[in-house]
């Protein structure tokens, strides 16, 4: 059935020099020899000179990629759309637009936490059948990464469970995946018969619960805690506490809260250590106190409550304890700093030797040198229960303070203090967030009605947020991950050698000569394993333009209706879970949950095999083999 393919390709240099260059590279990229980065680079260049400095063979005179085509992916419309979709999240983060919906969330789920965002990944995969699942994947990120922040949660644990219940979803319906239509359109044309809308349902929905059943209960024992470097060293959700001096005004979200049990519940994450009433000072345990205005509170907490409440009650800390011999300037400079663009918060060491070392608060004047506002202090020797004004500074202590990012860099400068630059983080710009929800919610809108291109509207939108003011130019760089745009190139680089120089119809084809005496059974199951391997070194739908043909020449010879093979194609093309460029959506979740290589192929070689043995006992069975 094979033996003229395998006999053409045989003896083709350029073929043989593809599958090793590729076999390395999925190597390096699996155990991480060497940076991803340098990597893809290294492929690409060893591509470019196997093609531009060995004559082809004569049979294949001009048919081998140029350099043109192996550069191709740098401009790939996928890799645009998805650069493009990572400005626009990182603007709903930074201006902190669905940290609302994300508590509320946590408010419905109560105690139960893995029950709501599997609620939530089931919903992703109900949508994805009827939506195009890139723009559901670009819903959904921004919200469970709100919501593993406030469950305390690793991010890295839900974001590649979020790529593939959106890929499985695409298994339900004709319209779920691109790669769908195109296998539809390839059967239609050859007048093998055409694809019903709900064709897919059945084999789609039994991948798609025993696809669901791995990703629940196996994958986030898989996932290693991806987060940032910075996320660990701030400790965003526990660590050290910062004492913090606030007076209560008229338009104090504390007003009014009682104590119970000795106690604030309503102070999440935060303890009152002191409140100062007049000329009385109450301790704790608090009996019966309810808060009242012109309380001064000393409150303990970590720096991700102190965030958090800094993005959603900016003005309690407006009379700062800062320049205290002059509370009128004080309380302007503090209006300014946290009313002003390009806020920083981050932390900054009282150095040895300092000449703030024996001075509180009040005699530094800290705002008047730096141009930042001294938030908290940290001492991590002894619990401070005393106003923060008069706290005698010691080498040592840790300051929190926010800033512009030009004053709160210009620190880098001071003998006085060490900026610890690695807990530098922007503050998110809280008056942008209904801008950021309209433009994300436009984007959406036009990219799942189908009213213009995915690309245009996620470019219009990154260049909304960017004109709005949402996101800066140098957040919008930062978010653009130059991983990924390495990653696609060099994966796009690969399946055009790969397409070109036949190496895809030689592996079809040598398969196919193996199995020879095989049943109907075997050959589908072997079919369809090969099918869900090189989707993810082509791209999925490079795999079903490549494989349909074959299904359909197979089944022809087998004398055995298509529909199985067809679906080998699709739901096998479908399989994109082992590399992050194997499908779009595992390129979006790559950055967000902080990935490499490796968690991909950890995840999803194992799920692949699952749905291979899978659809090898149901697919010969409901089709009639």
């Amino acid at each position: 059935m094979g033996g003229e393919i395998t006999g053409q390709f045989s003896g083709n240099f350029h073929m043989w020099m593809t599958f090793v260059i590729i076999g390395v590279a999925i190597i390096f990229y699996a155990f991480e020899l060497a940076r991803l980065e340098l990597t893809s680079l290294a492929v690409i260049v060893f591509l470019l000179l196997g093609f531009e400095l060995i004559p082809p063979d004569a049979g294949l005179a001009g048919t081998l990629p140029d350099a043109r085509e192996l550069l191709s992916g740098f401009a790939d419309p996928a890799l645009i759309t998805v650069l493009a979709l990572l400005v626009i999240g990182q603007a709903l983060i930074h201006t902190a637009a669905l940290d609302g919906m994300a508590s509320a969330m946590v408010t419905a789920g109560g105690s139960r936490p893995a029950l709501l965002i599997s609620a939530i990944l089931v919903t992703v995969l109900l949508l994805s059948a009827f939506l195009n699942n890139t723009p559901v994947v670009v819903i959904f990120i921004p919200v469970l990464s709100a919501l593993s922040a406030k469950l305390g949660r690793s991010v890295s644990k839900v974001m590649i469970p979020l790529s593939f219940v959106a890929i499985l979803g695409g298994n339900l319906t004709l319209i779920g995946s691109s790669t769908n239509l195109l296998v539809a359109g390839t059967m239609a044309q050859s007048g093998a018969g055409e694809l019903a809308f709900f064709d897919l349902a059945v084999p789609g929905g039994v991948f798609a619960v025993f696809g669901l059943l791995y990703i629940f209960f196996i994958v986030p024992s898989l996932l290693k805690d991806r987060a940032g470097m910075a996320s660990q060293m701030t400790n965003k959700r526990g660590g050290h506490q910062f004492i913090v001096q606030v007076q209560l005004d008229a338009n104090s979200p504390f007003l009014g809260l009682k104590s119970t049990a000795g106690m604030f519940p309503g102070l999440r994450d935060i303890t009152v250590r002191m409140i100062q009433r007049g000329e009385q000072v109450l301790l704790p345990p608090f009996d019966d106190v309810e808060l009242s205005e012109k309380d001064i509170m000393v409150i303990a907490a970590t720096r991700a409550a102190l965030s958090d409440l800094l993005t959603a009650h900016p003005q309690v800390f407006a009379s700062h304890f800062d320049d205290l011999s002059d509370p009128s300037a004080s309380d302007s400079a503090s209006v300014g700093i946290l009313s002003g663009k390009d806020q920083m918060l981050a932390e900054a060491l009282i150095a040895p030797a300092s000449r703030m070392a024996g001075l509180s608060l009040r005699q530094i004047r800290f705002h008047t040198r730096t141009g930042c506002i001294v938030l908290g202090i940290q001492r991590r020797e002894r619990m401070i229960r005393e106003s923060v004004e008069n706290i005698t500074l010691e080498a040592g202590d840790v300051l929190l303070i926010l800033g512009s990012r030009a004053d709160v860099l210009r620190l880098r400068n001071s003998r006085n203090v060490i900026l610890m630059e690695w807990s530098a983080t922007d503050v998110a710009r809280t008056s942008h967030a209904q801008p950021s929800i309209a433009i994300f919610a436009g984007v959406v809108l036009l990219s799942a009605t189908g009213a213009v291109p995915v690309i245009l509207a996620a470019l219009a939108g990154a260049a909304l947020m960017i004109a709005t003011g949402c996101i800066n130019l140098r957040q919008a760089s930062r978010a653009m991950d130059g991983r990924i745009i390495m990653l696609v190139a060099a994966a796009l680089a690969m399946g055009k050698a790969l397409g070109m120089t036949g190496g895809g119809f030689y592996l079809a084809h040598g398969l196919l000569n193996m199995m020879q005496d095989a049943s109907p059974a075997m050959i589908l199951s072997a079919f369809f394993l090969l099918v869900a391997l090189m989707t993810n070194i082509l791209s999925n739908n490079a795999t079903a333009v490549l494989f349909t043909p074959i299904a359909l020449s197979i089944s022809q010879e087998l004398g055995v209706a298509p529909m199985a093979f067809i679906m080998a194609v699709i739901l096998g093309a479908n399989c994109s879970f082992a590399t992050p460029v194997g499908y779009k959506t595992n390129l979006l979740v790559m950055a967000p949950g902080h990935y490499k290589f490796a968690d991909f192929a950890k995840t999803g070689i194992p799920l692949i095999f699952v749905l291979w043995i899978v659809f090898s006992i149901f697919a010969p069975w409901y089709y009639g083999l």
